[in-house]
């Protein structure tokens, strides 16, 4: 079978897709090593028929509903390549605007504190697409010296979630084809935790996207098959891992923001991704917990999608 007969047996078959143009790109790409202009170049040369049946299975998953991003194992976020499994939320582009205003206000507090290294804890961080994007920003964008940059704390009550975030770290920060440094790793580290029932001291930022969707919605999210973890999207879990009352999707908010009050450094902030559904409500307990000057920073869809609050 040709590419160009791939490509057309494909599309047949990715009918409920969205995006099955790209899906089809992407799986192309990522199985042959294929740039967009090769895949056109070689349009009617035969693909090998190992690669063949790796492409068709690839195509069954994609009809179950499995996502591309855990079909191929990587994820584009902010620039950088991420490795995700189903043990992980698949990096969003609007999470992209949480990092970018990570990355404007760590830079602005690094320069008015030139005596000290800052600490930020990415709390919840699952593949760590955050912190690790933060890091580089700041080391490559920023150019802030390799000395200067803040330590970060990367959180999560998962274990294999913080092992995938461990490989990112690993292959972002320590691999010199990616631009990496070893040093650069040094200022990461790992804590499995519910929420910061093992971080007994406090930060000068916290960033997080905490699970946000309420119960009812996440039951409809993942009726598409698409297989990310619950535990990562159910706002709606109590502490102790059960279900609440509640369909607000704050649940989980509610414990965290008394906890950030408690934890970030008196001139500190966070910034917190939640739902456009829920984000007034998460502004009132960031007041209830102490936060001042919060601020909203709306997604490339216009909605609200950001919290930020100073200590």
């Amino acid at each position: 079978m040709t590419i160009q007969e791939f490509k057309q047996q494909a599309k047949n078959l990715l009918t409920n897709s969205p995006s099955a143009a790209l899906d089809i790109e992407i799986f192309l790409s990522h199985f042959l090593g294929l740039s967009k202009t090769q895949i056109l170049m070689k349009a009617k040369e035969e693909i090998p028929a190992e690669k063949l049946t790796i492409l068709e299975d690839a195509l069954t998953r994609r009809q179950s509903g499995l996502p591309v991003a855990y079909i191929t194992g990587h994820k584009e976020f902010y620039g950088y390549d991420y490795f995700v499994t189903p043990s992980v939320l698949i990096p969003k582009p609007d999470t992209e605007i949480l990092v970018e205003n990570a990355v404007n206000f760590l830079y602005e507090k690094i320069n008015a504190n030139p005596d000290r290294i800052l600490t930020v804890c990415d709390m919840c961080t699952g593949s760590g697409c955050i912190a690790l994007s933060v890091l580089k920003s700041l080391y490559e964008i920023k150019k802030v010296p390799l000395e200067r940059l803040p330590k970060f704390t990367l959180v999560d009550i998962s274990a294999p979630a913080l092992e995938i975030a461990r490989k990112n770290a690993e292959n972002l920060l320590g691999n010199s084809e990616n631009g990496g440094n070893t040093k650069l790793l040094e200022r990461v580290r790992f804590i499995q935790s519910n929420l910061f029932e093992q971080l007994p001291y406090q930060f000068d930022a916290v960033l997080t996207n905490p699970p946000y969707v309420p119960a009812s919605l996440t039951d409809e999210i993942l009726k598409d098959g698409r297989s990310e973890p619950r535990l990562a999207l159910d706002g709606d879990i109590t502490i102790t891992g059960d279900h609440s009352e509640s369909d607000d999707g704050l649940e989980i908010i509610r414990n965290l923001m008394p906890q950030l009050g408690e934890h970030i450094a008196p001139g500190g902030f966070f910034l917190m991704e939640t739902g456009e559904y829920n984000m007034r409500g998460a502004e009132n307990l960031s007041y209830r917990a102490g936060f001042r000057n919060s601020q909203v920073f709306e997604d490339l869809e216009d909605q609200e999608r950001v919290l930020y609050g100073e200590k």
